[in-house]
C-alpha cells in the first residue's frame, strides 16, 4: 500500500521505516521546510530500542548517545542521593537492549538518513497538511495550498497540535496541569559543576528537575517542572528568561543552578493533559504518538510510546486482511499500554513534588532503603514498562 504519514519527528520517521520494514511504499509529509528538532534531550529506553534494532537504525543512534550508568533520585537543595540503581548492564541482562540519553536532532538525523536509503524520495518538506479526505478510492491528505495528495492510508503522527485529530474528532479542550516547565541543553564544558553520569532525578517542594548527559557526555540535559497557576503557551519553542529559570530553582543544588546559568537558551512551556481519546481511527485515517496519547513527561515515555506505537500499526496493517481490522487491533494492543504509561506519569508528577516534611519523610524513606538493599525489587518495579518488546509476537 502507499502510505501518507503526517508529521516527520520521531514518530513519523519511525512510522514510515515500520511500513518500509513491512513491504509498504511510504509519503512523509512534513509542515517545516527544514527537517530538524530544536535542542533537547531524550531517553530512550530499551522498550524502545527494541524497535530502532529492528528496523536497523540502532547503532547509527548509539554511535552519539550517552549511556547513563544509573538511574538515581536526589533531595533538589541538599543533593542528598535517594537511590542509585545500575543501569549500563541492567539494561541490557535484565530488558534486552541499551538505555540511551540521546540528543533529539541525532535520533531525527538517523531516523531520516536511514529512510533517504531505503526510500529515497519519501520526506516532503514544507508542506503543511490541515485536513483530509477519503472515498472509495482511497485516502487524500488536504494541505494549506490546496493540493490533494493520496495514497491508501494516512497516518497522523502530527503531534499535540495534531490536524488529523481535530478533523477526526474534533476540537479537544486539554487540562491546564497547574505545571509549567523549563528545557534547556548547555556544554559540559561552560560547567562549574557536572551533573552525574545518570538519569537523575531532582526532587523539592512544588518542583523538580531531571538532569543527563549527552553525546558522549559533552552536553548537560535540564528538564525543570514547577507547580504555578498561571500558565505558559503550549509550545516548547518559547523562550523564557534566565532570571525567571534562576528563581525558579533558587537555592537548589548547584548542579541545576550551573546548568540554568549557562545555558544558551531556556524554553519555557505549559503542561496540559488530555482526556483518553473515544477512537484512534477513521476509515482509512488512523492516529499515533502524540496524537492520540500525549504524555506528560514524568516518565520519560513520550516518544518511545509514539515508536513502539508506529511498528504495531504497521505489522497490524500488514498482517490483517483489511483496514478497519487492522485499526482495531492496533488500538487494542496499544491503548491499555499507553494509559497505563499516562497514569504512572501522573503519578510520578505528585511523586517528585513532595512540600510536607512527614510525607517527605513517609515516601522518600523506604525509596533510600530500597535503593540500598532491594536493587532487584526497584528494577522489577520497571519490568513492565522497559522490558516489553513490541517486535516480539
Amino acid at each position: 500500500m502507499r502510505v501518507l504519514i503526517v508529521g516527520g519527528g520521531i514518530g513519523g520517521l519511525t512510522a514510515a521505516l515500520a511500513f518500509d520494514h513491512f513491504g509498504h511504499e511510504c509519503s512523509v509529509i512534513e509542515q517545516s521546510g527544514v527537517l530538524s528538532e530544536i535542542g533537547a534531550g531524550i531517553q530512550l529506553s530499551p522498550n524502545g530500542m527494541h524497535v530502532l534494532s529492528k528496523l536497523g537504525v540502532s547503532a547509527q543512534i548509539a554511535r552519539h548517545a550517552f549511556r547513563p550508568k544509573a538511574l538515581e533520585m536526589r533531595m533538589g537543595r541538599s543533593g542528598t542521593r535517594l537511590f542509585d540503581i545500575p543501569l549500563r548492564k541492567a539494561a541490557i541482562n535484565r530488558w534486552g537492549a541499551d538505555y540511551l540519553h540521546v540528543h533529539r536532532a541525532d535520533l531525527i538525523q538517523a531516523l531520516s538518513d536511514t529512510l533517504a536509503t531505503r526510500q529515497p524520495n519519501a520526506l516532503r518538506l514544507g508542506a503543511k497538511v490541515t485536513s483530509y479526505e477519503q472515498d472509495d478510492a482511497g485516502v487524500h491528505a488536504v494541505l494549506d495550498s490546496g493540493e490533494r495528495v493520496s495514497g491508501d492510508l494516512l497516518v497522523g503522527a502530527d503531534g499535540i497540535h495534531s490536524a488529523i485529530r481535530a478533523k477526526m474528532l474534533g476540537p479537544d479542550a486539554p487540562r491546564y496541569t497547574g505545571m509549567t516547565a523549563w528545557r534547556a541543553v548547555t556544554p559540559v564544558s561552560d560547567l562549574t559543576h557536572v551533573p552525574p553520569p545518570t538519569a537523575a532525578v531532582w526532587t523539592g517542594s512544588r518542583r523538580h528537575a531531571v538532569t543527563y548527559l549527552l553525546r558522549g557526555g559533552s552536553l548537560a540535559n535540564f528538564v525543570g517542572v514547577v507547580e504555578r497557576k498561571a500558565k505558559h503557551l503550549e509550545s516548547w519553542t518559547t523562550e523564557g528568561s534566565r532570571e525567571d529559570a534562576l528563581a525558579d530553582f533558587s537555592g537548589w543544588n548547584p548542579v541545576v543552578n550551573d546548568i540554568i546559568q549557562n545555558a544558551p537558551v531556556l524554553h519555557r512551556w505549559a503542561l496540559f493533559d488530555r482526556d483518553e481519546l473515544k477512537r484512534w481511527s477513521d476509515g482509512r485515517a488512523v492516529l499515533l504518538g502524540d496524537a492520540c496519547h500525549p504524555m506528560l513527561p514524568f516518565l520519560a515515555q513520550g516518544a518511545v510510546m509514539a515508536i513502539e506505537d508506529a511498528y504495531v500499526l504497521a505489522r497490524s496493517v500488514t498482517s490483517q486482511a483489511d483496514l478497519p481490522s487492522a485499526f482495531k487491533t492496533y488500538e487494542t494492543l496499544r491503548k491499555p499500554r499507553t494509559s497505563k504509561v499516562q497514569a504512572g506519569a501522573r503519578a510520578n508528577a505528585k511523586l517528585f513534588h513532595k512540600s510536607n516534611p512527614v510525607t517527605k519523610l513517609s515516601t522518600y524513606g523506604p525509596m533510600w532503603v530500597a535503593g540500598r538493599m532491594m536493587e532487584s525489587f526497584v528494577h522489577g518495579r520497571n519490568d513492565w514498562l522497559y522490558g516489553h518488546d513490541v517486535t516480539v509476537g
